[in-house]
């Protein structure tokens, strides 16, 4: 009779009715790192202080955007690193503004880069969540007003509450070529 299902439903009152939202467990505003190892080495340094993630989870990391790399060329460039659920010990969101563009692999593998100023690192210990994480996450991410507000907050509180106000709404009012079908982009 587990009732953590219920209970995790439960506990997001209103928002129960449709897909939670990513909890966001570290936020860092204008991370100052020279290149996407940097990014992954420091984002994962604040998720094992938090205890959200295992040990083996920065290398698993490393490992993980060397062979599928994710930067996204979204209208704001951004990258959404994550390593597989087992690295996983408290699903949420890392999410980080860079102080200056890092060059991430371009997902998909084309062999180029993107100059990404916006980290979104989805913890996900459940491999049924990951599309519909990931979906959500995109749907926020090809948001340029959205992005553009998260990458002017001066500090970590700022990041977070505007994050968090972000990820509440969802994505923004259609507008040209945007609607609210499930594509898989991610």
């Amino acid at each position: 009779m587990s009732s953590n299902e219920r209970d995790h439903d439960d506990a997001h009152g209103e928002d129960a009715a449709g897909p939670v939202p990513l909890a966001l467990t570290v936020v860092v505003a204008r991370l100052d790192v020279t290149d996407p190892a940097d990014v992954l080495r420091s984002l994962s340094g604040f998720l094992l202080d938090a205890g959200a993630v295992t040990l083996d989870f920065p290398e698993a990391l490393q490992a993980r955007e060397q062979r599928y790399p994710t930067g996204l060329p979204t209208p704001i460039p951004t990258a959404i690193p994550h390593a597989d659920p087992e690295h996983v010990l408290t699903p949420g969101l890392a999410l980080a503004t860079l102080a200056r563009p890092v060059p991430f692999g371009e997902m998909g593998g084309t062999g180029g880069t993107v100059d990404a100023r916006l980290v979104a690192m989805p913890l996900l210990s459940d491999v049924r969540e990951h599309l519909i994480a990931l979906q959500r996450l995109m749907g926020l991410l090809r948001d340029e007003e959205a992005v553009a507000d998260l990458l002017e907050a001066a500090d970590e509180t700022e990041l977070r509450e505007r994050a968090e106000a972000h990820l509440r709404a969802g994505p923004a009012a259609p507008g040209p070529g945007t609607d609210d079908t499930e594509e898989h982009h991610a």
